[in-house]
């Protein structure tokens, strides 16, 4: 071989490096612009329940906003259906170009959008609509972002590469609690929650224009380009995915056996554990966004630690790991940080326990998203109240038309009848009512909020950090193992649909659930069960059903 050839073949490898970094540069950072927008609502949901839900009471407002939040996860399926089947007819580039300017856009609408005060019902609506917009353009970003690095990636390589793409997802929700902290510490609490809020939303219109810059820069994948050069494209992907037993078996595996555990491990840690120290712990809103922030800061390598691991010991085994390690140890790491981060809340569960004294036909779900339902029965009233307050209770039956009493250690308070009450004399029994039993759990020893002097800092990040080493485990390695299960001609669609699934319902539900869960139960910690059941069905279905990945071929058209 001549000089000149050996020259020439140095600088085409080195050039192949140069663009392989740019190809996962480009694609990882626009992707971390679009969970940006994707996970502001999460991180605002309780400002955005007063701004948009102030019609209905606060606990219903709550889980109003939390479902608006889980509406956009509820279309990701159908996000991953419409442009999946675009990415495998028209190419990868320009699909997920159109995903990131639909996401763009929706999120800068959120933060001009009047609130209910202003322009009444039709906030919320709008807000849903938005919701379920940027819904549909994740749906296809990921499977796009996924699928375009591990087409360019060399095989030995694909779980490290890929694995860039995942601490997307992360360093979004990074960049999130980063920009609202510290646009709320510039502000203050109060002017952040009247206007402030909106300015992270207005933001993200700039990180548009970059990402739409970077991503026009990119060419479509080696492998799209032969199978069209070659005619091997499919023409009906959907069909292909989905109406053939071959194929569709496959993606009800990833679903069960990987996504469906993936999704719920990796929500628990990023997403419950916030709502957890906020809304169960009352731990106020900045010092737990720092908390998550530190976590996810000291964790986020570990996603790249265990794609470069999968690339050697395999994918399956590292995945259902995180699961199975979720399943055992979820309920003492939140015991532990409730017990670190309210302690004053922790000894009072233990030493003044609760119990709500009702018939239980006269207990309501305590769930109204329309906001037209009152809940006024004497059970529904004393709920509520512990509810709001994070205080666990016992339920015991009472005879039919008792009204409610609520048990505090040796003081027992009786709850009242709402239904048929003029609207005055209403108001005036539940200013009784709340004052006799707030006074009751704070002699009892239940703090109104976590006690920053009394919170245990080191420890609470601690296990937080534990819980992130999980989300690594399980999140880290999943888009290579997806990747390498579908050919080329029908991989962008096929991959797209189990992932959303799993993290579009059964991840994206999550707060929704184990909130609601925790309300009718009456103990803070019950709503983990949603997660451990799930990652434990994932840990045996994978177990037994799902081969390793690691040594195939994705150059199959």
């Amino acid at each position: 071989m001549s000089a000149q050839q050996g020259t020439a073949g140095k600088l085409g490898a080195e050039r192949g490096i140069t663009d392989k970094r740019l190809v996962v540069f480009a694609s990882s950072l626009g992707t971390v612009f679009e969970w940006y927008d994707f996970y502001l609502y999460g991180s605002l949901a309780a400002i955005i329940a007063k701004q948009f839900f102030s019609a209905v009471n606060p606990t219903a407002g709550f889980i109003f906003a939390l479902l608006a939040f889980a509406a956009g996860f509820f279309v990701r399926p159908f996000g991953a259906l419409v442009f999946g089947r675009l990415g495998d007819l028209v190419g990868r580039k320009y699909t997920f170009l159109i995903t990131i300017v639909i996401m763009g856009f929706s999120t800068f609408i959120v933060g001009l959008l009047p609130s209910y005060a202003s322009i009444g019902i039709l906030a919320p609506v709008i807000l849903v609509v938005l919701r379920m917009l940027q819904g549909l353009a994740l749906g296809g970003e990921y499977g796009g972002a996924a699928t375009y690095v591990a087409e360019h990636a060399a095989p030995n390589r694909r779980g490290f590469m890929t694995s860039w793409i995942q601490t997307t997802a992360t360093l979004g929700l990074f960049l999130s609690l980063i920009v609202i902290l510290g646009v709320r510490t510039w502000m203050g609490e109060e002017a952040f929650a009247d206007w402030g809020w909106r300015i992270p939303f207005l933001v993200s219109i700039v990180l548009l224009g970059v990402s739409v810059w970077i991503r026009l820069k990119l060419n479509e994948t080696p492998l799209f380009q032969q199978m069209k050069a070659e005619g091997k494209g499919s023409k009906a992907p959907l069909t292909e995915s989905f109406a053939r037993w071959g194929n569709f078996k496959i993606v009800l595996l990833a679903l069960i056996g990987l996504t469906m555990g993936q999704a719920v491990v990796w929500y628990t840690g990023q997403f419950y554990a916030l709502f957890f120290l906020t809304q169960t712990l009352k731990v106020d809103g900045p010092t737990a966004n720092i908390l998550i922030a530190v976590a996810l800061l000291i964790g986020t390598p570990f996603f790249i630690f265990f794609g470069w691991l999968s690339d050697k010991i395999g994918r399956k085994l590292i995945i259902l790991g995180g699961c199975l390690l979720a399943v055992i140890t979820y309920f003492p790491v939140f015991h532990g940080i409730a017990y670190f981060a309210n302690p004053a809340l922790y000894a009072a569960q233990a030493s003044a326990p609760v119990t709500v004294i009702a018939d239980p036909d006269a207990c309501s779900f305590q769930f109204n998203p329309v906001g037209t339902a009152k809940f006024l029965s004497s059970c529904d009233i004393a709920k509520g109240f512990l509810a709001r307050n994070s205080v666990n209770y016992e339920n015991e039956a009472a005879p039919a038309g008792t009204v409610a009493q609520i048990k505090v250690g040796d003081t027992v308070i009786d709850s009242f009848e709402g239904k048929g009450l003029a609207p005055e004399d209403l108001k005036a029994k539940n200013e009784a009512f709340t004052k006799a039993l707030g006074e009751a759990i704070k002699a009892a020893g239940y703090p109104a909020k976590a006690d920053p002097t009394q919170i245990n800092y080191f420890m609470v990040a601690l296990l937080l950090f534990y819980l992130v080493i999980l989300v690594t485990m399980v999140y880290g390695p999943i888009a290579a193992m997806l990747v390498e299960l579908f050919p080329t001609r029908i991989r962008y669609t096929s991959m797209s649909l189990p992932y959303h699934i799993g993290n579009g319902w059964f991840g994206g539900f999550l707060p929704f659930l184990a909130f609601a869960m925790v309300a009718a139960k009456g103990d803070i910690y019950y709503g983990l069960w949603y997660p451990i059941v799930v990652a434990a069905i994932t840990f045996v279905i994978g177990m037994i059903f799902i081969r390793e990945t690691k040594d195939h071929r994705i150059d199959v058209l």
